[in-house]
């Protein structure tokens, strides 16, 4: 009788070894792989069975939630969606985070353990803690401007304060309304499926993620180059480049679209926008010192976070003497973003000092306790301090007797820098139109806005379509919106 129940104790202590090895292989080896099956619905359910934590610009709220009663209960909504779209991105039930929805995810679905002041009582109870709230640097009124500006068009406003590297707007059009890919269901798929087959590519975010030929907006970057090196001492002094200018080593002829840039100076080149006095400049100057004065801009910075990606802006490490010379002036195989146009006349505006942009301000609890805050910092020095109050003088040049009086704002100093880039087969696509600036009040100490607009119009007569008459009046817009913005604090 013993025997058998030691036997069978024996027996009993072998399946529960068993038990608990199996349970110990479910919990520790295998829950990784059960956590992301996708047939697992704890996750979700988990995720969407509080509200989502806000996102803020100035102040408001542009972001909520509904509760839909169902099992994933709630849905994020969103306030002036299209407006907002390129800042916010989508949080959707079925295709996942998108922009500061993705890059601030873990604070705003309550996963961040800094939300709780005892992180690790939540952790021992399984608790999720109230979704944070994620306040951006954009301001309303600057967003507006630029959104009513391009006005459904093709293209890209990008604003910044260039002592601080705060993005003030980020628009890309057209847009699109991220609330109708919250949810679940053949509704939500038929959005996401018709929104990705659009041949306007709303869900592109132009601003950031769009690469384009800058034209002569570049030119300011090779004017910096140049003026840096002492290839230029006298901005005003008579150039020796010639009208037509051949490329070098080519015999391909080099248009100017302005009269008297033969021979012209660097300040009537940037002034009128002198393809052939630029072009000459850049190959002059040579490929090390235009490449690092770019790449001090910030061009081939695969690394650039707002907090989302940026794509990265590219100036060739490598080119003969004409494709330097078409670089130079933004063409060839040179592309940009806005946001990164934008960087170059902010580090124009503020003196040669190139602040990293930032999208996010701080996180703070939805009762408004911090979390984490985003400092300012240095990015690049882009340019020396000399080189960049002389181009300020020429791009003020530029706005108040050049190519882009349509930027003046009456009660401020102004500079800016026309473009027009082609592209497509043998440049017969339709032009786009460029416009860079930077914007001072007349009673403040230093220039409170820098802005980039892209205008990719392709339903315009192409002969019409320039910076100063489709970017500019853009630009203006924007800038009016931040100084008064900056006034009313």
């Amino acid at each position: 009788m013993t025997r058998t129940i030691r036997r069978a104790a024996a027996l009993c202590l072998v399946l529960l070894a068993t038990l608990l090895v199996n349970a110990a292989r479910v919990q520790i080896v295998e829950s990784p792989a059960l956590d992301d099956n996708p047939a697992n619905r704890r996750g979700p359910i988990a995720r969407w069975a509080q509200p989502r934590g806000e996102i803020t610009a100035g102040g408001h709220t542009v972001t909520g939630s509904r509760d839909t009663r169902e099992q994933l209960r709630y849905e994020r909504t969103y306030t002036d969606g299209p407006m907002y779209a390129p800042v916010t991105g989508y949080a959707s039930q079925t295709y996942g985070t998108s922009l500061v929805e993705h890059a601030e995810d873990a604070a705003l679905s309550g996963a961040d353990p800094l939300l709780s002041a005892f992180p690790l009582w939540n952790d021992l109870s399984r608790s999720r803690r109230p979704g944070g709230r994620v306040h951006t640097t954009i301001e309303p009124a600057v967003q507006k401007a630029a959104f009513r500006g391009l006005a459904g068009r093709r293209g890209a406003v990008a604003a910044l304060q260039p002592s601080t590297g705060r993005v003030l707007a980020l628009v890309s059009s057209p847009s699109y309304d991220p609330g109708v890919l919250s949810g679940t269901g053949p509704a939500t798929v038929r959005a996401w499926t018709e929104l990705n087959a659009a041949d306007a590519e709303p869900m592109l975010n132009r601003a950031i993620r769009q690469t384009y030929p800058p034209g002569s907006a570049f030119k300011i970057v090779t004017a910096a180059a140049v003026l840096d090196a002492g290839l230029v001492r006298d901005v005003d002094a008579p150039t020796d480049t010639p009208d037509p200018y051949i490329l070098p080593g080519t015999r391909t002829r080099l248009p100017d679209a302005a009269e008297g840039c033969g021979g012209a100076s660097l300040a009537y080149a940037i002034q009128w926008s002198c393809n052939s006095v630029l072009a000459g400049l850049g190959a002059r100057a040579g490929l090390p010192a235009v490449l690092g004065t770019a790449e001090n801009f910030g061009f081939n910075d695969r690394s650039l976070r707002i907090p989302s990606p940026v794509a990265a802006s590219t100036f060739d490490r490598r080119m003969s003497v004409d494709q330097l010379a078409l670089s130079s002036i933004g063409q060839f195989n040179t592309t940009a973003t806005p946001l990164q146009m934008a960087m170059v006349s902010a580090a124009v505006a503020n003196g040669g000092t190139l602040k990293r942009p930032y999208l996010v301000d701080r996180v703070t609890t939805t009762a408004g306790r911090p979390v984490r805050r985003y400092h300012q910092s240095l990015y690049r020095r882009a340019m020396n301090p000399v080189t960049a109050q002389r181009l300020q003088r020429l791009m003020v040049r530029v706005v108040e007797d050049g190519t882009g009086r349509n930027a003046a704002i009456r009660g401020a100093r102004v500079g800016g820098k026309t473009g027009t880039a082609q592209h497509g087969p043998d440049n017969t696509g339709t032009p786009y139109a460029w416009f860079i600036a930077w914007a001072q009040a007349d009673d403040a100490v230093q220039p409170g806005v820098a802005v980039a607009v892209v205008v990719e119009d392709a339903e315009a007569v192409r002969g019409r379509i320039s910076g100063n008459g489709s970017a500019a009046p853009i630009a203006r817009a924007v800038m009016a919106a931040a100084l008064k913005t900056s006034r009313g604090r």
